[in-house]
Order: structure tokens, then C-alpha cells, then sequence
């Protein structure tokens, strides 16, 4: 298993937005969040808010088998459940996830206990 975590920015006025849809992911379509993590082979991922200098951006770590592929193939979805959740960060971000994410972040330190 692999975990990777990516920033990406929030549009400004969109951060209520942001956490509207997160709870919609949670809450009512939290079965159709889990089927398509599920067919992505995500095992976990969890979204954090973060306000920057630069504006507000969501962090998104997620875990799974191959993190780029899962990208990848989320990308390429037409899955009814995916399209609109790539509206839904779309238009919170700015960013077309039907295009492939160009490069997951590196991973330059790490501790563990």
C-alpha cells in the first residue's frame, strides 16, 4: 500500500462550498464514495482544509495499491457518481479532472516511530 498527499487550491469564496461537498460525500452518497474508492483500489483517504498566504486549499492523502493509477483511472471515469464528484472539485478548484493529475507531489521527508 502507498499513501500520497495532494494540495489543490480552493477558488476564494469556495471554501463553505468545499466542506458542503465533503459532507455530501460523507452523508448521502457515502455508498456511492465507497463503491467507486473501491473500483480506484483507494483504501483510505481523508481531506483537510488548509488557509494559506495564497488562499485556502484542500490537502487530499490517500492510500491505496498505486496512487497515480488511481488517479489516472478516476480521471478517465464515466462512472454517473465520479463525473459528478469531478464536477463538484472542479468547480470548487478550478482544475478538469478528467485530465490526468501531470505528477503526484514528492515525497522529500519522512519520520515514523
Amino acid at each position: 500500500m502507498a499513501t500520497t498527499a495532494v494540495a489543490f487550491p480552493i477558488l476564494p469564496g469556495k471554501t463553505e462550498e468545499a466542506r458542503r461537498f465533503a459532507q455530501e460525500a460523507m452523508g448521502p452518497r457515502q455508498n456511492e464514495a465507497a463503491a467507486s474508492f473501491r473500483r480506484l483500489a483507494v483504501t483510505r483517504e481523508t481531506w483537510h482544509l488548509q488557509s494559506t498566504p495564497m488562499g485556502d486549499m484542500v490537502i487530499v492523502v490517500m492510500e491505496a495499491e498505486d496512487p497515480a493509477e488511481a488517479f489516472k483511472q478516476w480521471a478517465a471515469s464515466n462512472d454517473p457518481f465520479d463525473r459528478w464528484f469531478k464536477q463538484q472539485a472542479g468547480a470548487i478548484t478550478g482544475l478538469d479532472f478528467n485530465q490526468p493529475i501531470p505528477a503526484l507531489p514528492e515525497q522529500v521527508y519522512e519520520w515514523q516511530g
